[in-house]
């Protein structure tokens, strides 16, 4: 029991240290870190969930995905772990998944502008006019100032010349 404890503790140094390197900007340095704790087979989802940002950091999406599906399934309300993972899904262009992570999102956290935002970037490139528009108001609803980020977005490329999303767009600007 005791070594359970220690354990248990050391892992949590581990995880707090991967955890300060990651917002330092070390991503190198926090799976160094966390390599300490073992096969990652075994990680606990926090690790997981940390491993998977430091490779979505360095920009490797496609290795990132596993450990972030991983720690978003095993913590269904790990809001950070299911965005992080529909980031990394967009990026190895399978926007399909990319969706489903962020709709996993807004079943527990409804009112997050940010989630609602990269849906309709996401549903826009998939071609979903309706959805993307909805979730784009929706967006918009919760926080007006998403409307500067609209006209430098690329993924809204599909609905640039679209009536209804430059109606949306126009709506929000002269509201905002």
């Amino acid at each position: 029991m005791v070594v359970t404890s220690r354990n248990r503790v050391r892992r949590n140094k581990i995880q707090f240290e991967a955890e300060g390197y990651l917002e330092l900007g070390m991503p190198e340095h926090a799976l160094d870190a966390l390599a300490r704790l073992g096969d990652p087979v075994g990680f606990h989802p926090d690790a997981l969930y940390l491993w998977g940002e430091a490779l979505r950091e360095l920009e490797r999406y496609s290795d990132a995905v596993i450990p972030l599906a991983k720690a978003a399934e095993a913590v269904p309300e790990n809001v950070h772990a299911w965005f992080a993972l529909g980031w990394c899904y967009k990026r190895v262009g399978r926007v399909d998944l990319a969706i489903d992570a962020l709709q996993r999102v807004l079943c527990v956290a409804p009112n997050e502008a940010l989630v609602h935002y990269n849906l309709a970037c996401y549903l826009s490139l998939l071609g979903d006019k309706p959805r993307a528009l909805k979730s784009l108001a929706r967006a918009l609803a919760i926080d007006p100032d998403y409307r500067r980020l609209i006209d430098e977005e690329t993924d809204f490329e599909p609905l640039r010349d679209d009536p209804d999303f430059q109606a949306l767009c126009a709506e929000t600007e002269a509201t905002g």
